[in-house]
C-alpha cells in the first residue's frame, strides 16, 4: 500500500523548506524589534471557544472546523485561527495588566475545498496588541504586516482598509443594509440568503455576491463620531508611516469579533483562490465574548502558505552559502576540514559524501541551492581554492585564508 499526505495538506522538503525557515526567521526578528513576545498555545481547544468567539453564523464555524469528541466526551476543535487561543490564554493567566504584545506561529486547520492558496492545514503567524484602545496600536500592527511582506520581498502589496464601526453604531446600518439586500433578494447566493437576517454584514464579504453588494450601503459611511475619529487617526498614522492603502468600503473580514478598523494585504500580482496574504482588525469585544474582562485589542494574521506562493521565484534565496567540491581525491580530508571550519564560523556549508565526479558534485550543489562552490584540487598545495559563483558562473582563485571574506562579498 502507498500512503499519501491527507488531502489539502502538504509535505515541504528541502530545499523548498528553506523559504519557510527564512519566513519564520524574518517574522521572529521583526516581532522582537517591535517588542512582541512569543505566545505558545495548544493546537486543540474547546469547541465553544471558537463558536462563541468567531461566531456561530460564520463560515469557519458552520462548515470548516475540525471538531470531534475526545475520549473524555469533550467537544474539541483543531484551532482554525490563533487570536481566540491567545485571548483565552491571557484570560486564564489573569487578564491583561497594562498592555500586552505577543506573537504566535504555527499550523491552523480548516476543512475547505483545497486549491491554490487554500489548504486544510495551513500556517499562520500573527501578532496581538492587547490593552491599548488608541489608534496608534492599529497603525503599528498594520505597519508590522506591511514591513514583514516588504522584508520577505513580496512586491506590489496593497493594504485594503476599512472601518466597520462599533456594535452600537450598527443598528441603523444593519436595518438599511438588510432593506437593500431584500430588494435584491433574487440575485443573492444561497449562502447570502441564509446570512441575510443572521448577519447581513457578512454578505458584503461574499465573493459570489460582489456584483450585488457593489451598490450596497457601507459601514464606513455609518460610523459614530468616536469610530470616525478613530479611523481618521488610523489613516493619518499610516500616511505618516508611509504605508500605502486603499479604502475598501465592503471589506468586513470573516470573523464576528471584529470592530472598527479592519484590513487585508493583497499583492496585486498574485492570483489564487484567496488573493489576500494576511489581514487583521480591532477586536475589542472578544475578551467579553469568551468570559474575560473588557479589554481593547487589535491584531493580525499572516498566511505563510500564500505569502510564499506570492513571492517572485527570482527572489528565492540560496539555502547554502558554500558547497565544497573535491576535484582531487587526495584532498578529500582537507575538503572535509574546510567544511567544518566554515560551519564553525557560522556559514551554511556542505559537501557530497563518498567519491563522486566533479560534475556530479556540481549537480548536487545546484540541488542544494548553494550560492557558491569552493573547488579543492591541486591548487590546495599552493594555499588556494577555485571559487565559483553558481548564479553567474564566474570563478576565480581565492587564498584559503581569504575564503570567509570572499563568501561575505
Amino acid at each position: 500500500m502507498t500512503y499519501r499526505a491527507p488531502k489539502g495538506t502538504d509535505d515541504i522538503l528541502p530545499p523548498a523548506s528553506y523559504e519557510w525557515v527564512t519566513a519564520e526567521r524574518v517574522f521572529l526578528d521583526l516581532a522582537e524589534r517591535y517588542g512582541y513576545g512569543l505566545v505558545l498555545t495548544p493546537l486543540l481547544e474547546s469547541t465553544e471557544l471558537f463558536s462563541r468567539g468567531i461566531g456561530e453564523a460564520t463560515e469557519v464555524v458552520e462548515k470548516q472546523m475540525y471538531t470531534f469528541t475526545d475520549k473524555g466526551g469533550r467537544s474539541v476543535t483543531l484551532r482554525p485561527e490563533g487570536t481566540a487561543s491567545v485571548v483565552r490564554a491571557l484570560i486564564q493567566a489573569g487578564g491583561v495588566v497594562g498592555t500586552f504584545k505577543g506573537f504566535y506561529w504555527g499550523p491552523m486547520f480548516r476543512y475547505e475545498r483545497p486549491q491554490k492558496g487554500r489548504r486544510r492545514q495551513f500556517s499562520q503567524a500573527g501578532i496581538e496588541y492587547l490593552g491599548e484602545a488608541s489608534f496608534d496600536a492599529d497603525v503599528e500592527v498594520i505597519e508590522f504586516g506591511y514591513r514583514y511582506l516588504e522584508e520577505l520581498g513580496v512586491r506590489d502589496v496593497e493594504v485594503q482598509l476599512n472601518s466597520i464601526g462599533d456594535g452600537s453604531d450598527r443598528s441603523d446600518y444593519r436595518a438599511e443594509l438588510t432593506a437593500f439586500l431584500e430588494s435584491r433578494k433574487g440575485e443573492l447566493s444561497e449562502d447570502a440568503l441564509r446570512r441575510l437576517y443572521e448577519n447581513p454584514m457578512r454578505v458584503l464579504d461574499s465573493k459570489a455576491d460582489a456584483d450585488v453588494v457593489a451598490g450596497a450601503p457601507t459601514p464606513v459611511d455609518h460610523l459614530s463620531p468616536a469610530a470616525a475619529e478613530h479611523f481618521d487617526g488610523v489613516r493619518a498614522g499610516l500616511d505618516a508611516a508611509g504605508i500605502p492603502y486603499r479604502i475598501a468600503p465592503t471589506l468586513v473580514r470573516g470573523l464576528d469579533y471584529y470592530n472598527r478598523t479592519v484590513w487585508e494585504y493583497v499583492p496585486l500580482n498574485f492570483e489564487a483562490a484567496q488573493s489576500s496574504v494576511g489581514g487583521g482588525g480591532r477586536y475589542d469585544p472578544l475578551f467579553e465574548m469568551v468570559g474575560g474582562k473588557p479589554t481593547p485589542a487589535v491584531g493580525l494574521a499572516m498566511g505563510l502558505d500564500r505569502i510564499l506562493l506570492a513571492k517572485d521565484e527570482s527572489d528565492l534565496q540560496p539555502a547554502l552559502d558554500a558547497f565544497v567540491v573535491v576535484a582531487d581525491a587526495d584532498r578529500r580530508v582537507d575538503a572535509q576540514a574546510l567544511v567544518r571550519t566554515l560551519r564553525r564560523s557560522g556559514f551554511r556549508a556542505d559537501s557530497a559524501a563518498g567519491e563522486r565526479s566533479v560534475k556530479a558534485q556540481f549537480k548536487a550543489a545546484d540541488r542544494a541551492r548553494a550560492a557558491k562552490a569552493l573547488v579543492v584540487g591541486e591548487e590546495w598545495n599552493e594555499g588556494r581554492v577555485t571559487a565559483r559563483d553558481l548564479a553567474t558562473g564566474e570563478q576565480q582563485p581565492v587564498a584559503v585564508e581569504e575564503i570567509e571574506t570572499w563568501l561575505t562579498h
